[in-house]
Protein backbone atom coordinates (compact mmCIF):
# COMPACT_ATOMS: atom_id res chain seq x y z
CA UNK A 1 0.00 0.00 0.00
CA UNK A 2 1.28 3.44 -1.52
CA UNK A 3 1.50 6.29 1.42
CA UNK A 4 -0.94 9.15 1.30
CA UNK A 5 0.48 12.25 1.16
CA UNK A 6 -1.48 15.59 2.31
CA UNK A 7 -2.30 17.96 -0.24
CA UNK A 8 -1.11 21.94 0.93
CA UNK A 9 -3.55 23.60 -2.10
CA UNK A 10 -7.04 22.22 -2.60
CA UNK A 11 -9.75 23.07 -4.84
CA UNK A 12 -13.30 23.66 -2.50
CA UNK A 13 -16.08 22.17 -4.34
CA UNK A 14 -18.58 24.72 -5.19
CA UNK A 15 -21.36 22.08 -4.67
CA UNK A 16 -21.50 19.31 -2.11
CA UNK A 17 -24.42 17.39 -1.83
CA UNK A 18 -25.70 16.16 2.01
CA UNK A 19 -25.70 12.64 1.81
CA UNK A 20 -21.89 13.29 0.86
CA UNK A 21 -21.09 15.35 3.98
CA UNK A 22 -19.17 13.02 6.51
CA UNK A 23 -21.40 11.66 9.12
CA UNK A 24 -19.73 11.47 12.55
CA UNK A 25 -21.35 9.04 15.55
CA UNK A 26 -23.79 10.62 17.78
CA UNK A 27 -22.73 11.25 21.81
CA UNK A 28 -24.12 8.99 24.14
CA UNK A 29 -24.66 11.55 26.81
CA UNK A 30 -25.80 14.37 24.80
CA UNK A 31 -27.93 12.03 23.23
CA UNK A 32 -29.69 10.49 26.09
CA UNK A 33 -29.77 14.09 27.68
CA UNK A 34 -31.92 15.14 24.60
CA UNK A 35 -34.46 12.43 25.27
CA UNK A 36 -34.54 13.34 29.02
CA UNK A 37 -35.30 16.66 28.04
CA UNK A 38 -37.78 15.80 25.86
CA UNK A 39 -39.65 13.40 27.56
CA UNK A 40 -40.10 16.27 30.30
CA UNK A 41 -41.34 18.74 27.93
CA UNK A 42 -38.26 21.59 28.06
CA UNK A 43 -38.34 22.93 25.11
CA UNK A 44 -42.24 23.77 25.53
CA UNK A 45 -42.02 25.24 29.08
CA UNK A 46 -38.92 27.81 28.78
CA UNK A 47 -40.40 28.56 24.99
CA UNK A 48 -43.84 29.16 27.39
CA UNK A 49 -42.05 31.39 29.71
CA UNK A 50 -39.90 33.38 27.41
CA UNK A 51 -42.87 34.20 25.08
CA UNK A 52 -43.90 37.75 27.07
CA UNK A 53 -40.38 39.07 26.64
CA UNK A 54 -40.66 38.70 23.02
CA UNK A 55 -43.08 40.52 20.17
CA UNK A 56 -45.99 38.41 18.51
CA UNK A 57 -45.42 38.07 15.02
CA UNK A 58 -43.14 41.08 14.57
CA UNK A 59 -39.57 40.87 13.22
CA UNK A 60 -37.45 38.13 12.83
CA UNK A 61 -37.53 34.83 14.81
CA UNK A 62 -34.96 34.75 17.57
CA UNK A 63 -33.21 31.79 18.74
CA UNK A 64 -35.23 29.40 20.51
CA UNK A 65 -35.05 29.12 24.28
CA UNK A 66 -34.38 25.30 24.40
CA UNK A 67 -31.08 26.20 22.35
CA UNK A 68 -30.19 28.94 24.79
CA UNK A 69 -30.49 27.16 27.99
CA UNK A 70 -28.52 24.27 26.44
CA UNK A 71 -25.98 26.17 25.33
CA UNK A 72 -25.64 27.12 28.79
CA UNK A 73 -25.88 23.43 29.92
CA UNK A 74 -23.04 22.79 27.80
CA UNK A 75 -20.53 25.68 29.41
CA UNK A 76 -21.13 23.36 32.62
CA UNK A 77 -20.73 19.79 31.43
CA UNK A 78 -17.62 21.06 28.81
CA UNK A 79 -16.22 23.21 31.72
CA UNK A 80 -15.74 26.37 29.42
CA UNK A 81 -16.41 29.71 31.32
CA UNK A 82 -16.91 32.58 28.73
CA UNK A 83 -19.53 32.83 26.50
CA UNK A 84 -17.09 32.71 23.39
CA UNK A 85 -15.49 29.34 24.06
CA UNK A 86 -19.00 27.97 24.39
CA UNK A 87 -19.81 28.89 21.10
CA UNK A 88 -16.64 27.97 20.03
CA UNK A 89 -17.09 24.54 20.94
CA UNK A 90 -20.91 24.37 19.83
CA UNK A 91 -19.83 25.18 16.58
CA UNK A 92 -16.56 22.98 16.67
CA UNK A 93 -18.64 19.63 17.59
CA UNK A 94 -21.35 18.52 15.05
CA UNK A 95 -22.68 16.08 18.47
CA UNK A 96 -23.25 19.18 20.04
CA UNK A 97 -24.51 20.98 17.38
CA UNK A 98 -26.99 18.04 17.23
CA UNK A 99 -27.57 18.55 20.88
CA UNK A 100 -28.67 22.16 19.92
CA UNK A 101 -30.85 21.04 17.28
CA UNK A 102 -28.67 22.06 14.18
CA UNK A 103 -28.08 19.97 10.99
CA UNK A 104 -24.60 19.86 8.97
CA UNK A 105 -25.58 22.92 7.26
CA UNK A 106 -26.63 25.37 10.01
CA UNK A 107 -24.34 27.55 11.95
CA UNK A 108 -25.00 27.50 15.53
CA UNK A 109 -25.50 30.43 17.75
CA UNK A 110 -22.95 33.41 18.24
CA UNK A 111 -21.46 34.27 21.64
CA UNK A 112 -23.26 37.78 20.92
CA UNK A 113 -26.92 36.16 20.89
CA UNK A 114 -26.10 34.78 24.34
CA UNK A 115 -25.65 38.12 25.39
CA UNK A 116 -28.61 39.58 24.33
CA UNK A 117 -30.81 37.05 24.86
CA UNK A 118 -29.69 37.11 28.93
CA UNK A 119 -29.76 40.78 28.79
CA UNK A 120 -33.63 39.98 27.31
CA UNK A 121 -34.51 38.08 29.96
CA UNK A 122 -35.10 38.68 33.43
CA UNK A 123 -33.93 36.96 36.60
CA UNK A 124 -37.20 35.35 37.27
CA UNK A 125 -37.30 33.35 34.11
CA UNK A 126 -33.75 32.08 34.95
CA UNK A 127 -35.01 31.02 38.13
CA UNK A 128 -37.85 28.86 36.70
CA UNK A 129 -35.20 26.86 34.99
CA UNK A 130 -33.51 25.53 37.76
CA UNK A 131 -37.25 24.22 39.92
CA UNK A 132 -37.94 22.69 36.54
CA UNK A 133 -35.38 20.59 36.69
CA UNK A 134 -35.90 19.27 40.31
CA UNK A 135 -38.93 18.63 39.18
CA UNK A 136 -37.70 15.97 36.66
CA UNK A 137 -35.87 14.44 39.57
CA UNK A 138 -38.74 14.32 41.43
CA UNK A 139 -40.80 12.44 38.44
CA UNK A 140 -38.15 9.92 38.79
CA UNK A 141 -38.57 9.41 42.42
CA UNK A 142 -34.68 10.96 43.00
CA UNK A 143 -35.60 14.00 45.44
CA UNK A 144 -36.19 13.75 48.67
CA UNK A 145 -35.23 17.19 50.87
CA UNK A 146 -35.53 16.08 54.20
CA UNK A 147 -32.26 17.04 55.37
CA UNK A 148 -30.00 19.61 53.87
CA UNK A 149 -26.81 20.85 54.10
CA UNK A 150 -25.39 24.30 53.37
CA UNK A 151 -21.91 26.00 52.66
CA UNK A 152 -20.53 28.66 50.94
CA UNK A 153 -17.28 29.67 49.11
CA UNK A 154 -16.58 32.09 46.99
CA UNK A 155 -16.40 33.50 42.85
CA UNK A 156 -13.74 35.53 41.41
CA UNK A 157 -15.66 38.90 40.04
CA UNK A 158 -14.29 40.05 36.75
CA UNK A 159 -12.50 43.20 38.00
CA UNK A 160 -9.56 43.37 39.71
CA UNK A 161 -7.77 45.01 42.76
CA UNK A 162 -6.11 47.97 40.98
CA UNK A 163 -9.57 49.30 39.66
CA UNK A 164 -10.96 49.92 42.96
CA UNK A 165 -11.71 53.88 44.14
CA UNK A 166 -12.20 55.50 47.40
CA UNK A 167 -16.45 56.02 48.20
CA UNK A 168 -15.62 59.21 49.43
CA UNK A 169 -13.11 60.88 47.27
CA UNK A 170 -12.94 58.67 44.26
CA UNK A 171 -9.19 58.44 43.89
CA UNK A 172 -7.60 55.31 42.66
CA UNK A 173 -4.69 53.66 44.83
CA UNK A 174 -1.93 55.57 43.32
CA UNK A 175 -4.17 59.20 43.95
CA UNK A 176 -4.75 58.11 47.58
CA UNK A 177 -1.01 56.87 48.85
CA UNK A 178 0.08 60.43 46.89
CA UNK A 179 -1.86 62.27 48.98
CA UNK A 180 -1.09 60.51 52.21
CA UNK A 181 2.86 61.01 51.20
CA UNK A 182 2.39 64.67 51.04
CA UNK A 183 0.03 65.06 54.20
CA UNK A 184 3.19 63.42 55.77
CA UNK A 185 5.75 65.41 54.22
CA UNK A 186 7.16 62.94 52.64
CA UNK A 187 5.91 63.94 48.63
CA UNK A 188 6.47 61.23 46.64
CA UNK A 189 7.99 62.29 43.15
CA UNK A 190 8.78 59.16 41.55
CA UNK A 191 6.96 56.04 40.81
CA UNK A 192 9.69 54.35 43.07
CA UNK A 193 9.24 56.65 45.70
CA UNK A 194 5.93 56.00 45.91
CA UNK A 195 5.96 52.39 46.46
CA UNK A 196 8.55 52.61 49.03
CA UNK A 197 6.26 54.97 50.79
CA UNK A 198 3.67 52.47 51.09
CA UNK A 199 5.54 49.43 51.54
CA UNK A 200 7.02 50.97 54.50
CA UNK A 201 3.58 52.64 55.40
CA UNK A 202 1.38 50.99 58.22
CA UNK A 203 -2.43 50.12 58.28
CA UNK A 204 -2.81 49.16 54.68
CA UNK A 205 -5.56 47.41 54.81
CA UNK A 206 -8.75 48.12 53.11
CA UNK A 207 -12.01 47.84 53.56
CA UNK A 208 -15.67 47.95 51.30
CA UNK A 209 -16.89 50.52 53.30
CA UNK A 210 -13.93 52.67 52.16
CA UNK A 211 -13.67 51.08 49.10
CA UNK A 212 -15.34 50.33 45.92
CA UNK A 213 -14.30 48.77 42.43
CA UNK A 214 -14.81 50.92 39.41
CA UNK A 215 -15.36 48.22 37.08
CA UNK A 216 -17.78 45.79 39.12
CA UNK A 217 -19.34 48.30 41.96
CA UNK A 218 -21.07 45.21 43.25
CA UNK A 219 -18.21 42.96 44.09
CA UNK A 220 -16.67 43.03 46.74
CA UNK A 221 -13.00 42.58 48.91
CA UNK A 222 -12.24 39.48 50.15
CA UNK A 223 -10.24 37.05 50.62
CA UNK A 224 -10.10 33.67 48.57
CA UNK A 225 -10.22 30.56 49.04
CA UNK A 226 -6.26 30.22 48.14
CA UNK A 227 -5.66 33.13 50.57
CA UNK A 228 -5.45 35.89 48.65
CA UNK A 229 -7.17 39.08 48.22
CA UNK A 230 -9.80 39.99 45.69
CA UNK A 231 -12.78 41.36 44.34
CA UNK A 232 -15.19 38.84 44.61
CA UNK A 233 -18.79 37.52 45.05
CA UNK A 234 -20.23 34.60 47.23
CA UNK A 235 -22.04 31.00 46.22
CA UNK A 236 -23.94 29.61 48.93
CA UNK A 237 -25.20 25.92 47.95
CA UNK A 238 -28.00 23.85 49.60
CA UNK A 239 -28.21 20.41 48.73
CA UNK A 240 -30.39 17.61 49.55
CA UNK A 241 -28.10 15.05 51.76
CA UNK A 242 -30.18 11.66 50.67
CA UNK A 243 -30.28 12.46 46.49
CA UNK A 244 -27.25 14.79 46.08
CA UNK A 245 -29.30 17.24 44.21
CA UNK A 246 -28.93 21.06 44.90
CA UNK A 247 -31.76 22.45 46.18
CA UNK A 248 -30.89 26.24 45.77
CA UNK A 249 -27.67 27.73 44.78
CA UNK A 250 -27.54 31.21 45.45
CA UNK A 251 -24.82 34.13 44.65
CA UNK A 252 -24.43 36.93 47.61
CA UNK A 253 -22.10 39.78 47.89
CA UNK A 254 -18.91 38.75 49.45
CA UNK A 255 -19.08 40.91 52.49
CA UNK A 256 -22.23 39.23 53.73
CA UNK A 257 -21.97 37.00 56.67
CA UNK A 258 -22.54 33.21 56.47
CA UNK A 259 -24.51 33.80 59.44
CA UNK A 260 -26.84 36.69 57.29
CA UNK A 261 -27.61 33.90 54.22
CA UNK A 262 -28.20 30.72 55.93
CA UNK A 263 -32.44 31.42 56.01
CA UNK A 264 -32.46 32.94 52.97
CA UNK A 265 -30.81 30.00 51.02
CA UNK A 266 -33.07 27.67 53.33
CA UNK A 267 -36.26 29.72 52.54
CA UNK A 268 -35.39 29.19 48.43
CA UNK A 269 -34.88 25.96 48.77
CA UNK A 270 -38.08 25.20 50.08
CA UNK A 271 -39.67 27.32 47.27
CA UNK A 272 -37.78 25.04 44.87
CA UNK A 273 -39.23 22.30 46.78
CA UNK A 274 -42.67 23.44 46.49
CA UNK A 275 -42.49 24.78 42.24
CA UNK A 276 -41.08 21.31 41.25
CA UNK A 277 -44.47 19.37 42.97
CA UNK A 278 -42.65 17.99 46.10
CA UNK A 279 -45.06 17.96 48.89
CA UNK A 280 -42.73 17.93 51.58
CA UNK A 281 -40.82 20.14 54.13
CA UNK A 282 -37.08 20.49 55.10
CA UNK A 283 -36.78 19.41 58.47
CA UNK A 284 -32.71 19.37 59.45
CA UNK A 285 -29.95 21.77 58.57
CA UNK A 286 -26.43 20.72 58.22
CA UNK A 287 -23.45 23.75 58.69
CA UNK A 288 -20.19 24.33 59.82
CA UNK A 289 -19.48 26.43 62.66
CA UNK A 290 -19.49 29.83 60.42
CA UNK A 291 -23.19 29.26 60.67
CA UNK A 292 -23.22 29.42 64.71
CA UNK A 293 -25.02 32.20 65.90
CA UNK A 294 -27.88 32.46 68.72
CA UNK A 295 -29.87 35.01 66.40
CA UNK A 296 -29.64 32.29 63.53
CA UNK A 297 -30.36 29.62 65.38
CA UNK A 298 -33.46 31.44 66.90
CA UNK A 299 -34.94 32.00 63.75
CA UNK A 300 -34.39 28.35 62.47
CA UNK A 301 -35.98 27.06 65.56
CA UNK A 302 -39.48 28.99 64.72
CA UNK A 303 -38.53 28.92 60.63
CA UNK A 304 -41.42 27.31 59.05
CA UNK A 305 -44.39 25.60 60.97
CA UNK A 306 -42.03 22.56 63.02
CA UNK A 307 -39.16 24.11 62.56
CA UNK A 308 -35.66 23.37 61.49
CA UNK A 309 -33.43 21.03 63.69
CA UNK A 310 -30.18 22.29 63.14
CA UNK A 311 -26.67 20.47 63.58
CA UNK A 312 -24.39 23.23 63.71
CA UNK A 313 -21.05 22.98 65.71
CA UNK A 314 -20.65 25.15 67.83
CA UNK A 315 -16.95 27.40 68.12
CA UNK A 316 -15.10 28.03 71.10
CA UNK A 317 -15.75 31.20 73.15
CA UNK A 318 -13.57 33.26 75.31
CA UNK A 319 -16.76 33.25 78.00
CA UNK A 320 -19.80 31.70 78.85
CA UNK A 321 -23.35 32.97 77.17
CA UNK A 322 -24.95 35.77 79.26
CA UNK A 323 -28.53 34.34 78.80
CA UNK A 324 -29.53 37.01 81.53
CA UNK A 325 -29.37 39.51 78.51
CA UNK A 326 -30.57 37.32 75.34
CA UNK A 327 -33.94 36.09 74.57
CA UNK A 328 -35.29 33.23 76.02
CA UNK A 329 -36.11 31.44 72.21
CA UNK A 330 -32.09 32.07 71.55
CA UNK A 331 -30.97 30.20 75.02
CA UNK A 332 -33.47 27.66 73.92
CA UNK A 333 -32.25 27.08 70.73
CA UNK A 334 -28.85 27.38 71.64
CA UNK A 335 -29.01 24.23 74.07
CA UNK A 336 -31.44 22.51 71.61
CA UNK A 337 -28.37 22.30 68.72
CA UNK A 338 -25.76 21.90 71.18
CA UNK A 339 -26.99 18.61 72.55
CA UNK A 340 -27.57 17.69 68.60
CA UNK A 341 -24.32 18.28 68.00
CA UNK A 342 -22.86 15.86 70.64
CA UNK A 343 -24.65 12.75 69.12
CA UNK A 344 -23.53 10.45 66.65
CA UNK A 345 -26.29 11.19 63.81
CA UNK A 346 -24.63 15.03 63.80
CA UNK A 347 -21.42 13.62 63.60
CA UNK A 348 -21.97 10.75 60.62
CA UNK A 349 -24.66 14.49 59.01
CA UNK A 350 -21.18 16.56 58.97
CA UNK A 351 -19.07 13.93 57.36
CA UNK A 352 -21.52 13.49 54.76
CA UNK A 353 -21.89 17.50 54.20
CA UNK A 354 -18.30 17.57 53.90
CA UNK A 355 -18.23 15.15 51.16
CA UNK A 356 -21.55 16.62 49.32
CA UNK A 357 -21.04 19.97 49.64
CA UNK A 358 -17.24 19.83 48.71
CA UNK A 359 -17.80 17.73 45.73
CA UNK A 360 -20.70 20.23 44.54
CA UNK A 361 -18.11 23.19 44.36
CA UNK A 362 -15.68 20.90 42.96
CA UNK A 363 -17.95 20.09 40.08
CA UNK A 364 -19.48 23.58 39.56
CA UNK A 365 -16.58 25.67 40.29
CA UNK A 366 -13.00 23.82 39.01
CA UNK A 367 -14.47 21.23 36.22
CA UNK A 368 -17.10 23.56 35.37
CA UNK A 369 -15.80 26.51 34.93
CA UNK A 370 -17.72 28.45 37.26
CA UNK A 371 -15.10 29.32 39.59
CA UNK A 372 -14.10 32.53 37.66
CA UNK A 373 -16.96 34.98 36.34
CA UNK A 374 -16.60 36.90 33.24
CA UNK A 375 -19.78 38.95 33.56
CA UNK A 376 -20.40 41.99 35.33
CA UNK A 377 -23.09 42.90 38.08
CA UNK A 378 -24.82 40.56 40.76
CA UNK A 379 -27.79 40.11 38.80
CA UNK A 380 -26.07 38.75 35.32
CA UNK A 381 -24.06 36.43 37.60
CA UNK A 382 -27.28 35.22 39.53
CA UNK A 383 -28.77 34.13 35.96
CA UNK A 384 -25.80 32.37 34.98
CA UNK A 385 -25.05 30.72 38.10
CA UNK A 386 -28.56 29.17 38.18
CA UNK A 387 -28.53 28.04 35.22
CA UNK A 388 -25.22 26.34 35.57
CA UNK A 389 -26.33 24.73 38.91
CA UNK A 390 -29.36 23.31 37.00
CA UNK A 391 -26.85 21.51 34.47
CA UNK A 392 -25.21 20.05 37.53
CA UNK A 393 -28.28 18.64 39.04
CA UNK A 394 -29.05 17.16 35.51
CA UNK A 395 -25.64 15.40 35.27
CA UNK A 396 -26.96 14.01 39.16
CA UNK A 397 -29.91 12.44 37.71
CA UNK A 398 -28.36 11.30 34.17
CA UNK A 399 -25.91 9.36 36.85
CA UNK A 400 -28.80 7.81 38.45
CA UNK A 401 -30.42 7.29 35.27
CA UNK A 402 -27.94 6.02 33.01
CA UNK A 403 -24.43 5.99 35.06
CA UNK A 404 -22.09 8.41 33.87
CA UNK A 405 -23.12 12.77 34.59
CA UNK A 406 -20.73 14.03 32.80
CA UNK A 407 -19.88 13.66 28.91
CA UNK A 408 -16.44 13.11 29.50
CA UNK A 409 -17.06 9.96 31.53
CA UNK A 410 -17.01 8.03 28.13
CA UNK A 411 -13.26 8.88 27.79
CA UNK A 412 -10.75 6.27 27.28
CA UNK A 413 -9.59 6.28 30.73
CA UNK A 414 -13.03 5.58 31.68
CA UNK A 415 -15.26 4.49 29.28
CA UNK A 416 -15.14 1.12 28.73
CA UNK A 417 -15.63 0.43 32.76
CA UNK A 418 -18.78 2.90 32.16
CA UNK A 419 -19.92 0.93 29.25
CA UNK A 420 -19.68 -2.10 30.67
CA UNK A 421 -21.86 -0.71 33.99
CA UNK A 422 -24.27 0.38 31.87
CA UNK A 423 -24.59 -2.53 29.68
CA UNK A 424 -24.41 -4.82 33.23
CA UNK A 425 -27.28 -2.87 34.56
CA UNK A 426 -29.40 -3.57 31.13
CA UNK A 427 -29.11 -7.00 31.23
CA UNK A 428 -30.38 -6.94 35.07
CA UNK A 429 -33.21 -4.89 33.85
CA UNK A 430 -34.16 -7.22 31.18
CA UNK A 431 -33.82 -10.36 32.62
CA UNK A 432 -35.78 -9.21 35.81
CA UNK A 433 -38.62 -8.50 33.77
CA UNK A 434 -39.12 -12.04 32.68
CA UNK A 435 -41.49 -14.31 34.81
CA UNK A 436 -38.80 -16.37 36.94
CA UNK A 437 -39.90 -19.45 38.61
CA UNK A 438 -37.68 -21.78 40.14
CA UNK A 439 -38.31 -24.78 38.31
CA UNK A 440 -35.38 -26.70 35.26
CA UNK A 441 -34.99 -24.32 32.39
CA UNK A 442 -35.91 -21.28 34.08
CA UNK A 443 -33.76 -18.30 35.20
CA UNK A 444 -33.01 -17.93 39.09
CA UNK A 445 -31.55 -14.94 40.41
CA UNK A 446 -28.07 -16.63 40.66
CA UNK A 447 -28.26 -17.32 36.90
CA UNK A 448 -29.22 -13.22 36.96
CA UNK A 449 -26.12 -12.22 38.72
CA UNK A 450 -24.09 -14.70 36.50
CA UNK A 451 -25.45 -13.29 33.22
CA UNK A 452 -24.52 -9.57 34.77
CA UNK A 453 -21.16 -10.51 35.79
CA UNK A 454 -20.40 -11.91 32.37
CA UNK A 455 -21.62 -8.60 30.41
Amino acid sequence: MGMGRRKEERQQELWIATDSLPQTPHHVFYEKLNNLLAQSGFDGFVEKLCQPHYAFNAGRDSIPPGVYFRMLFVGYFEGIDSQRGIAWRCADSRSIARFLGYSEQEETPDHSSLTRIRDRLPEEVHDQVFPFVLQVAEEHKLLKGKTIAVDSTTLEANAAMKSIVRRDTGEDWRQYVRRLAEEQGAPAETDEDLRRFDKNRPDKKVSNDEWVSDTDAESRITKMKDGRTHLAYKAEHVIDLESDLLLSAEVYPADEADTQTLLPSVTAAQENLDQAGANRDIEEVVADKGYHSAGTLAECHEWGVLGLRTYIPEPKRRSRWDWVKRPWEEMVAVCANRRRVRGQRSKRLQRKRSELVERSFAHMCETGGARRTWLKGLVKIRKRYSIHAAARNLGVVMRKLFGFGKPRTLQPEGGPVCLVQIAASSVIVFLSTLRIENRPGCFDDLAIRQAAASA
